[in-house]
């Protein structure tokens, strides 16, 4: 063990045969350094996660503690470590970390997304995930916030690699009688100019019994040879073929499966079922209810799901009077009241709007929105006694462990989890929302020693979901007389996520005031978390200063960011881009935003045209400066998803309530944009030796403004409610 500081630790130890294991934990604010969660053990050693291990056949092994759903986190971080490490991409082999809490990375993430005066500004509006902060009681083991490479891959990955560098550097010199600085590590071979060289395997033992640095000293970005290149991902070909297996996909012997209808209402509960036509089923084994389902365990999801379809289960329903209608009348009432909490307060912002030459106003309003994964909630629960194993996808391995200990009332050391490549994600498998492990668990349970697989319904996922929050917010604005936004107001319904709300306009005079968010329905993160609708609220609204102005979308922006050298190159680069100084294609126009978070800078314009009140993207241009881009290819698919993704839901998708119960069940009434209306989407990095930035989530905020923008300059008609539905 190797004591950095007095809050920092970094372990290393050999392997069984020699080699070397790299330890680290804790994070901290500065590169090369870490801060620590409190140390525990015996001796008051702390729990250290194991990054790294190098075989002494140079086979090296990037232990990750991120899961899988797509984003390629697992592959970034890996090269991270690999290219600090110096060795060859071939040689490393990218592996899942346990559901153990030594991998626990929660105090990465809370740590690097908040400690009150421990972080600049611009990465204080990216506290999206506040519930992390409970991390400090309950380990975590998270993938969210578009955080992996932002966290884990500065403050772990790299200096994990860093560090086995500089003690195999160290182990080399020492048998060549050599200066530890002279010698080299490049390609997976260590090397002298003297002339000797060996393979980095040959003193991994050796150098795992030495100290580690206290600082072990990062490579310049100049100097990388893999980041910034676009290897391929090892997990494609499985997906490809269909050999990937995800969690809906697991099969055990003697395998059961089950399938659960809840309560359509949120808070209902089951107050009758007759048992008998389900039982009568061909393959169906048994009938349980579950204080807010009944569930149906059969030989085959056919079976359990026909069962399941012959039940006509009473519930009760605490909501009947609630509809679209009436949440929205509550959210326009709560910001009638007026009162709320200060988001943020900067000058005088009544005042300036008071002195302004031209006032503008206007209100905006968001619907809830579902997940709507590409695959629903699934888990596999095995009873064995006090001996249990859960096979699931999720964004938290360690927390949904606890989970199921907690419903089974065991301890967490007795179920062992094994965390599966994820089919969507989302948000929606995240800490607090593992409801369907709690269901899973209970049937698990009953059935024992068999393995149940349950299975949710397209229907029961979408119908009963942790749903991004509807929003209502009004804006007001004031324009001076030489032209620019000399005040900016806004009350809004809802959690202002860390300055999620804020904008990030130079407006001397700015209050922002936050309501709570009434409504009935379970609110949880949704990709792109509060940025998803504050983006479109202030985004529209800056073109609606612009035009009060009598200014250019973007030349206002620009004036307005003045004194931010990077947005105002990322929307230079997304103008030129989409040629935004020339005409507009006949029948067509175009539609300018830029949303800051997730540490990333992001600019879309999106090109439209309108038909008989149907909206057609025909072309989005996307700029981002994120930092460091790790993985090109992977980071233009996260970009090109995002707008994907949040063009579905600019266009077409809402949950709405009647009679206290979500409406939308699956795609026919939820849609997303298909391959033939998608647009074509161009995306470009700007080299910046900024902060290390997201990508997973940064395209989503953008799109919608953009192309309600694009709307406006095409028709005249501002659209300010989401999806949007022109008139003309």
């Amino acid at each position: 063990m190797g004591k950095w500081t007095r809050r920092a630790f970094l372990s290393v130890g050999g392997l069984l045969g020699g080699g070397l294991v790299i330890g680290v934990g804790g994070v901290a604010f500065a590169p090369n350094r870490f801060g620590v969660r409190e140390a525990s053990g015996a001796g008051g050693d702390a729990q250290l996660t194991t990054w790294l291990k190098i075989a002494p056949d140079g086979t090296v092994e990037a232990i990750v503690p991120h899961c899988e759903m797509g984003q390629g986190a697992q592959v970034g971080l890996a090269m991270m470590l690999t290219e600090e490490l110096g060795a060859r991409w071939d040689q490393v082999r990218i592996k899942e970390a346990p559901a153990e809490e030594i991998y626990a990375n929660g105090h990465f993430i809370t740590g690097f997304l908040g400690e009150a005066g421990s972080v600049p500004s611009w990465l204080q509006r990216s506290l999206e995930y506040t519930t992390y902060r409970i991390s400090r009681l309950i380990p975590l083991q998270v993938t969210g916030g578009s955080a992996s490479i932002r966290a884990t891959g500065q403050y772990g990955m790299q200096v994990a690699g860093a560090a086995a560098r500089s003690m195999l550097q160290d182990a080399a010199a020492a048998e060549w009688g050599v200066a530890a600085h002279t010698c080299d590590v490049a390609d997976g071979v260590i090397s002298h100019p003297g002339g000797k060289s060996a393979g980095i395997g040959q003193f991994a033992s050796a150098a795992a019994s030495l100290e580690p640095p206290i600082h072990p000293q990062l490579r310049d970005r100049s100097d990388y040879k893999l980041v910034g290149t676009s290897p391929q991902r090892p997990d494609f070909p499985g997906k490809v073929t269909g050999e990937a297996t995800y969690g809906v996909d697991v099969t055990l012997p003697d395998m059961l499966v089950a399938t659960v209808a809840a309560s359509p209402a949120p808070g209902g509960v089951l107050e009758s079922v007759a048992r008998e036509p389900a039982l009568a089923v061909k393959g169906v084994r048994e009938v349980l209810a579950l204080p807010e389902a009944v569930a149906v365990v059969a030989d085959s999801y056919y079976a359990a799901s026909k069962g399941l379809k012959s039940l006509a289960p009473v519930f009760s329903n605490p909501h009947q009077a609630v509809s679209s209608e009436s949440i929205l009348a509550e959210h326009g009432s709560t910001l009638d009241a007026g009162g709320g909490g200060v988001d943020r307060k900067v000058g005088d912002g009544e005042g300036a709007i008071a002195a302004a030459t031209e006032v503008v106003e206007a209100e905006y309003w968001v619907p809830y929105l579902a997940h709507a994964t590409m695959e629903p909630m699934a888990a596999t629960v095995q009873v064995r006694g006090d001996d249990v194993e859960v096979w699931a996808g999720v964004q938290d391995p360690l927390n949904a462990r606890a989970v199921v200990a907690s419903e089974l009332d065991i301890d967490a050391n007795q179920v062992t989890f094994h965390n599966m490549p994820l089919g969507g994600g989302f948000g929606r498998r995240l800490p607090f929302a593992f409801d369907y492990l709690q269901q899973a668990a209970r049937i698990g349970k009953a059935m024992s020693p068999a393995p149940v697989k349950m299975i949710w319904s397209r229907e029961e996922d979408m119908g009963h979901d942790f749903y991004r929050p509807a929003m209502l917010a009004r804006y007001r604005g004031g324009i001076d007389a030489t032209g620019h936004a000399s005040a900016w107001t806004c009350g809004f319904t809802g959690s202002g996520d860390m300055g999620a709300g804020w904008p990030i306009y130079d407006v001397p005079h700015q209050e922002i005031l936050t309501h709570s968010a009434p409504g009935p329905l379970r609110g949880g993160s949704w990709r792109s978390v509060g940025h998803s609708q504050h983006g479109f609220f202030m985004e529209s609204f800056v073109d609606e200063l612009a035009v009060a102005a009598g200014r250019d979308a973007l030349a206002f922006r620009r004036d307005l960011l003045a004194s931010k050298p990077r947005h105002q190159k990322v929307l230079d680069r997304v103008g030129e881009m989409s040629d935004w100084e020339g005409l507009d294609p006949s029948g067509r126009a175009r539609g300018v935003a830029i949303v800051e978070g997730f540490g990333s800078i992001c600019a879309e314009v999106a090109e439209v045209s309108v038909q008989a009140g149907q909206i057609r993207v025909h072309n989005v241009w996307v700029a981002v400066d994120c930092g460091l881009l790790v993985h090109p290819d992977q980071g233009t698919a996260q970009i090109e998803g995002g707008v994907i993704f949040g063009l579905s839901a600019a266009l077409y998708q809402e949950i709405t309530v009647e009679g206290g119960v979500p409406v939308q069940r699956s795609f026919p009434d939820y849609p997303m944009v298909k391959l033939a209306d998608a647009p074509d989407v161009q995306v470009s990095f700007v080299d910046s030796d900024g902060p290390v930035g997201g990508l997973g989530e940064p395209g989503v905020p953008p799109v919608a403004p953009a192309v309600a923008n694009a709307v406006f300059a095409l028709t005249g008609e501002r659209l300010r409610s989401l999806p949007m539905r022109p008139s003309v």
